[in-house]
C-alpha cells in the first residue's frame, strides 16, 4: 500500500515535550499540596488542554478557580519553558526534512492548543516545512476522536485512507485509526509502555529513524 500524505501528532512524537508538560503540571498541582499521582496522569496523555484540564480540576480543585484558569496557568507555563528544554525526538528532524524535500502533502494534527503549536515548531524551525498546522481545540471532540485527523485529511484534500499518520499516545492512535488511516506508532515511554497498544495497533516502531527507514525502503509514497 502507498500513501499520498502524511500527517503528525507532535507532542511526545516531534517534540520531546511530555516531560516538560509533566513538570509543568506538576509545579503547577504540588504547589497547592497535592500530590499528582500517575493514575490521573495517564488519564491526561493525548488529551486537549481543555479536557485534562477538567480532569486536573476533578482532582485537585484547589489548583485555580475553574477548568479555564488551570488552562490558562498551563498554557502560560509551558509557552514560557526555555527553548533548549524543547527537544525533538529522534529522527524528527531527519523525516520532516525528507518529507518536504520529496513534496509530501503533509499536516501537524495536535492535541495542543494552536498557540502552543505555533510556538514549538517555531522554536523547531519547521513552520516552513509544515505549513498546515491543526489544533484540536477547533473541532468538536478531541482525540481518541477522529475529528482532529478527519479535519487535517479534509484540509490536505486527501482522503483519509491515503493518508499515514504517525503517533505516541494511545488516545493518539485510536483518533488517527477511527479516521480510517493507517497509523505507526512511537510510543513516547516518558508516558506509555509499548504494551499499552496491544489489541489496538501492530505498526509499532522504535523510533522516527526506523519509520522513515520503512517510507524509503518500502516507497510507501512513490
Amino acid at each position: 500500500m502507498t500513501f499520498s500524505a502524511i500527517i503528525f501528532d507532535m507532542d511526545g512524537l516531534l517534540v520531546d515535550s511530555e516531560p516538560v508538560w509533566y513538570d509543568v503540571e506538576v509545579e503547577m498541582i504540588e504547589s497547592k499540596g497535592y500530590t499528582f499521582t500517575d493514575d490521573v496522569r495517564d488519564l491526561l496523555v493525548g488529551l486537549r488542554v481543555d479536557e485534562f484540564s477538567e480532569i486536573i480540576y476533578k482532582h485537585y480543585p484547589k489548583v485555580a478557580e475553574s477548568p479555564k484558569a488551570v488552562a490558562e496557568t498551563v498554557i502560560n507555563n509551558m509557552l514560557g519553558v526555555p527553548p533548549e528544554k524543547l527537544q525533538a525526538r529522534l529522527g524528527a528532524d531527519e523525516i520532516i526534512s525528507y518529507v518536504a524535500e520529496q513534496g509530501i502533502p503533509c499536516a501537524i494534527a495536535s492535541s495542543s492548543t494552536h498557540v502552543i503549536i505555533e510556538h514549538f515548531t517555531k522554536i523547531r524551525g519547521w513552520q516552513d516545512l509544515i505549513p498546515q498546522r491543526y489544533s484540536a481545540q477547533f473541532v468538536k471532540y478531541g482525540k481518541p476522536a477522529p475529528d482532529i485527523y478527519l479535519h487535517a485529511a479534509q484540509k490536505l484534500g486527501i482522503d483519509p485512507e491515503k493518508c499515514l499518520a504517525l503517533e505516541d499516545s494511545r488516545a493518539g492512535t485510536q483518533a488517527a485509526l477511527a479516521a480510517g488511516m493507517t497509523c505507526y506508532t512511537v510510543p513516547d515511554l516518558s508516558h506509555s509502555n509499548v504494551s499499552d497498544f496491544d489489541g489496538i495497533n501492530d505498526n509499532i516502531y522504535a523510533s522516527l529513524v526506523d519509520v522513515l527507514d520503512e517510507i524509503k525502503s518500502k516507497r510507501l509514497f512513490s
